[in-house]
C-alpha cells in the first residue's frame, strides 16, 4: 500500500476512535501506530507490535520522567499558594487598572509548569475577585487568563505537547523554551487587544458559577498574604530549572568541549532540573501546609496519577509517528511536499490545525504532527531552524477549538459564560493567537534562521 494511503487510514483510525467511539487517546495511538505497522510492506508481521512497543520506550525514556516532574511541580505550586503569590504580585507592579495584563502574565507564567485547565481553574476566582472589586471588564479578565494560558502551553515546554515537538524534531530544550517565549509575546499582545475588542461589543452578565460563592470571591480579593510564601520562592520552581536548562544551550553553543560545557551538560539536563524544582516544590508545600512526611508522600502520589495518562498518550503518539516513519511517510510527504511546493511551515501548521479541529486535544494535534512532519526535515532540510517548524504546529494546534476541546467546557463552566457566548470568545480568540503565532514565525525563520 503507498505511504500516503497509509498515512490516510491510520490518522482516520485516530479520528473515528476518538471522536465517534469515544476511546481513550493512548489506545487510540497505539491502535493507529499498529494499523501503520500492519498496513505497511516495509513491516513485518511479526515484528509490527514490537516496534510500536519500542517507539513506545523510546518516547517515553526521553520525555517521562520531565513530565512527571513537571506535574508534580505544578501542583506543589498550587497546593501552597505559590500561584496566588506570583498573581498577586503582578497585580501590583501593574495596577489595578491594568488587572487583565496581570492575569495575561500570570497564565503565560503559570502555563509552563501547571496544564492549562488547572491555570484557569486557579485564576478565574481571581478574575471574578476583580470583576467584583472593578465592576467591568469581566469578559477581558477571563479571556486574558485563557491567552495566556494557551500560548505557553502549547509553545513551552515542559507541558507535554511541546516537549514531544522538541525531543521528535531534534530541538534542543533550552532553544525550544526561549523561542517559544519570545514567539508568544506578540500572540500574547494580539490576544488581549481581542479580548479588549470583544469585552467592549460583548455584554456578558457576572453570573453565579460552580465554586466559590460570591461572599467567598469577597472574601478572597482581600484575604491577607501573610500565610502565603515569598515571591522569589514562588517563582523559584519556575524560573530556576529555564535557566539551569538554557545555561547549558548557550555553554554548548559558546564554548563546546569545555569544561564548563561538561558542567553545564548535567546541571542543564531537563530531568536534572525539573529534579531540583521538585525538591524546591516539595519544601515549599510541606512548610507551608506543615504537612508530615507521610502526607506529602500522599500528595505526591496524587500529582503522580495525574502525570500518567499523559505520560502514556504522549508516548503513544511518538510511538505513532515512529511507525508512520517505518512505513516510508516520511520520505513520500517529501516528495508531494516538493512537487507541489508546500512549505514545511504551512504544512506543519495545516495539519496541526486540523487535527485539532477534528479530535480536540491540543497536545495529541501537536504530538502527531510533530511525528509526520519530523521525517520531512531529514529528507529535505531547511534553511532554518526546527524550532519553527515546532512553533508553527504550536500556533496550528491552537486553530479550530471548539465543543470538542476540554478546554472549551472548562472556560465555559467557570466563567459563567452560555453555550454561544463561549463560541463567540474562546474559538476566535485561539484562532487569533494561533495566526499570530504562525506569521510571527515565518518573519522570525527569515530574519533569524538561527543556521
Amino acid at each position: 500500500m503507498p505511504p500516503v494511503a497509509i498515512l490516510v487510514i491510520a490518522v482516520a483510525v485516530v479520528f473515528l476512535l476518538i471522536i465517534r467511539f469515544k476511546v481513550n487517546a493512548f489506545i487510540a495511538l497505539i491502535v493507529a501506530a499498529m494499523t501503520a505497522g500492519l498496513l505497511s510492506p516495509q513491516v513485518e508481521l511479526a515484528r509490527t507490535m514490537q516496534m510500536v512497543a519500542t517507539r513506545f520506550g523510546d518516547v517515553c525514556g526521553r520525555i517521562g520522567i520531565v513530565i512527571a516532574l513537571a506535574a508534580l511541580v505544578g501542583f506543589c505550586l498550587m497546593e501552597s499558594g505559590a500561584a496566588d503569590k506570583i498573581t498577586r504580585l503582578f497585580v501590583r507592579l501593574l495596577g489595578e487598572k491594568r488587572s487583565s495584563l496581570s492575569l495575561l502574565g500570570s497564565g503565560y507564567v503559570l502555563a509552563v509548569p501547571v496544564f492549562f485547565d488547572t491555570v484557569f481553574y486557579l485564576l478565574v476566582p481571581l478574575a471574578r475577585a476583580m470583576r467584583i472589586r472593578t465592576g467591568k471588564n469581566y469578559l477581558l479578565f477571563v479571556m486574558a487568563i485563557c491567552a495566556g494560558g494557551t500560548i505557553t502551553h502549547s509553545l513551552v515546554p515542559p507541558t507535554p505537547g511541546p516537549l514531544a515537538a522538541a525531543s521528535t524534531l531534534g530541538v534542543d530544550l533550552g532553544v525550544m523554551i526561549l523561542t517559544g517565549c519570545i514567539v508568544g509575546l506578540p500572540m500574547a499582545a494580539a490576544g488581549w487587544l481581542f479580548s479588549a475588542y470583544m469585552d467592549r461589543v460583548l455584554p456578558v452578565p457576572f453570573r453565579e458559577t460552580p465554586g466559590l460563592s460570591l461572599k467567598e470571591l469577597e472574601e478572597l480579593a482581600h484575604r491577607s498574604e501573610e500565610h502565603l510564601p515569598g515571591f522569589a520562592h514562588s517563582l523559584s520552581p519556575i524560573v530556576l530549572p529555564v535557566l539551569m536548562i538554557t545555561s547549558n544551550t548557550v555553554a554548548q553553543a559558546v564554548a563546546p568541549g569545555s569544561g564548563l560545557a561538561k558542567v553545564t551538560a548535567f546541571l542543564g539536563d531537563p530531568n536534572f532540573a525539573l529534579l531540583v524544582a521538585t525538591v524546591i516544590s516539595l519544601h515549599m508545600l510541606a512548610h507551608q501546609k506543615r504537612l508530615t512526611l507521610a502526607e506529602l508522600a500522599g500528595r505526591v502520589e496524587a500529582a503522580f496519577s495525574n502525570a500518567g495518562l499523559i505520560i502514556l498518550i504522549t508516548a503513544a503518539g511518538g510511538a505513532f509517528g515512529g511507525m508512520l516513519v517505518e512505513a516510508g511517510v516520511g520520505k513520500a510527504l517529501s516528495e508531494m511536499s516538493k512537487e507541489y511546493q508546500v512549505p514545511v511551515l504551512l504544512l506543519g501548521f495545516l495539519l496541526a490545525g486540523l487535527m485539532k479541529l477534528a479530535q480536540g486535544s491540543g497536545t495529541v494535534a501537536i504530538i502527531t504532527t510533530s511525528s509526520i512532519v519530523a521525517p520531512l526535515l531529514v529528507e529535505a532540510p531547511t534553511p532554518y531552524h526546527p524550532v519553527y517548524v515546532a512553533m508553527a504546529i504550536g500556533s496550528g494546534a491552537l486553530v479550530g477549538s471548539w465543543m470538542n476541546d476540554s478546554g472549551f467546557w472548562v472556560y465555559k463552566q467557570m466563567s459563567g459564560l452560555t453555550e454561544g457566548e463561549a463560541l463567540k470568545t474562546w474559538t476566535p480568540l485561539l484562532a487569533v493567537l494561533g495566526f499570530t503565532g504562525f506569521l510571527t514565525v515565518l518573519v522570525a525563520s527569515t530574519l533569524v534562521p538561527l543556521k
